[in-house]
């Protein structure tokens, strides 16, 4: 259990991550945080919400569930299931 927002990750994990999870950054922002308004990220890049969210990790949409298999978001919570029912 990593908590990212007192240990933010890494560009390059935060990538690893997004691809783990096969989805796009756009997928993995919290576009109803403040700050992602504030930053005026709706039209922003990948590369630039990677950013972003490595430099604000409340951005990132959370719990995120990894294992060495697979990552998911956990929500809504049911989604955990699919990493514990491994």
């Amino acid at each position: 259990m990593i908590d990212y927002l007192k240990s933010p990750p890494t560009i390059p994990q935060l990538k690893a991550i997004v691809k783990k999870l096969g989805i796009s950054p756009k997928e993995l922002v919290r576009k109803n945080e403040p700050l992602f308004s504030e930053l005026r990220l709706a039209k922003a890049t990948d590369t630039e919400l990677i950013q972003a969210m490595t430099k604000h990790p409340i951005l990132i949409e959370r719990p995120l569930i990894i294992s060495q298999q697979k990552a998911i978001i956990g929500r809504p919570p049911t989604h955990v299931f699919q990493i514990i029912g491994e």
